[in-house]
């Protein structure tokens, strides 16, 4: 039988002895171990939540990988690269690479009756993944995306609908500049969406590749470039070097050179400062870890000094100093326990309210999301509670070392 952990049982239990001192210290050690945890495991499902909702966006808009032309992706030069069936086989035959999909870009203008507002227009085709910008529909349906025909359909922001007074069904021309020549078209709004990024709602609006293509005059197997999704965001790299392997500063038959890019290197303030947020989070951690374990100290000391004539009747008997510590750590870990369930069930309880209710908002204009996004991380959760037992324990193992300078006789007459 473990003596230790029977005695720190029957004392932990044992709700009549518990003293007018130590039964304050108890709760104030239980409350700063529970108030520690539910910070920690509300500041690291919100942190997951705000960086994986705004990447998800940045990459709804851009995809993982990108590969066009070098001019096109070091200089933002509007020169198209072949993209016909072979090369979509080709770039999809990668391993790693989920998916792949066309797209085209055109700089023009959306004129009403009373204003107007320089966009550009992405063309994308019927392999368009349109799971993510579906998500972001506030309005309307999405146009029917098509590289075989033109759809004269486009959707726009929610930004660009305020700004020009549209709505779903609207029909509105664009006028796009061509060769010192001005090219007029007609088109109609399908739908309007938000996202709540700034950057991209007040410039990209939607609609089929034909158009695009036709508009930029090139050939039917041309196109800006191809957008390719990974499996697993952060394998990524090395995707893109199989991509360099397969296709980069290769010529295609109209003499356009392929490269890849990354959507790290392509808005590289944007994940600069999502990884900032990681440096938040640890220092959270290191606050709150050493705010459970000072409270825990204190109270183990407290505890100590209050049974003080039980240890030195403990030692009497022939109980020795490493024996009496142990008690008391397992003591401190039933503390430690019930401070750990209090403090799991208030912070996964507040982020199930969180992503439940949406009860706390944001401005999307400063943080791209109207409410505060969180993702409960079974794993995280799950570590975060080793962490803390094992922090809260080792730094209760000096403290514990009072023991060893308390007096049986002496201690005999404290009371």
């Amino acid at each position: 039988m473990n003596l230790p952990l029977f005695i720190a049982r029957r004392i932990y239990r044992d709700e009549d002895d518990r003293r007018k001192v130590s039964r304050p210290a108890i709760r104030i050690a239980t409350a700063g171990v529970a108030i520690g945890l539910a910070v920690m495991i509300v500041s690291v499902c919100v942190v997951l939540g705000f960086k994986h909702t705004i990447r998800d966006k940045v990459v709804g808009f851009g995809s993982h990988i990108t590969v066009a032309d070098y001019l096109a992706l070091q200089y933002d030069q509007p020169t198209p690269v072949c993209m016909d069936d072979s090369m979509m086989q080709r770039l999809g035959g990668i391993a790693g690479v989920h998916h792949v999909q066309r797209y085209a870009l055109k700089q023009g203008i959306l004129k009403t009756d009373d204003d107007f507002l320089g966009v550009t227009f992405k063309g994308v085709g019927q392999e368009y993944d349109s799971t993510f910008i579906a998500a972001h529909l506030v309005e309307g349906t999405l146009p029917a995306f098509s590289d075989q025909k033109s759809s004269n359909q486009i959707l726009v922001s929610q930004l660009m609908a305020d700004k020009l007074q549209l709505k779903a069904g609207t029909r509105i021309f664009a006028y796009f500049m061509s060769d010192n020549n001005v090219r007029t078209r007609r088109f109609t709004i399908s739908g309007i969406y938000r996202t709540d990024l700034k950057h991209f709602d007040e410039a990209i609006c939607f609609t089929d590749l034909r158009t695009v293509v036709k508009l930029n005059g090139w050939e039917q197997d041309q196109a800006s470039g191809a957008e390719l999704t990974v499996d697993d965001f952060e394998k990524i790299e090395e995707v893109d070097l199989a991509l360099n392997d397969l296709v980069d500063r290769q010529e295609d038959k109209y003499g356009s050179i392929y490269s890849s890019l990354t959507i790290q290197r392509s808005y590289p303030n944007i994940f600069a400062w999502l990884d900032l947020l990681d440096l938040d989070v640890w220092i959270i951690l290191a606050l709150m870890v050493a705010v459970a374990g000072f409270t825990m100290i204190s109270g183990l000391l407290i505890i100590i000094i209050e049974r003080t004539s039980m240890i030195g009747t403990l030692k009497s008997m022939g109980a020795r100093n490493s024996t009496i510590r142990h008690t008391f750590l397992w003591f401190a870990v039933f503390i430690i326990a019930k401070g750990m369930f209090i403090g799991d069930l208030i912070g996964i309880g507040l982020c199930l309210l969180q992503q439940w209710t949406g009860l706390v908002r944001l401005d999307p204009e400063t943080y791209y999301v109207d409410i505060v996004p969180v993702e409960i991380h079974l794993p995280a959760i799950l570590l975060i509670n080793v962490a803390t037992l094992i922090v809260s324990v080792v730094v209760l193992i000096a403290p514990s070392f009072l023991i060893s300078h308390i007096d049986p006789a002496k201690s005999m007459k404290y009371e």
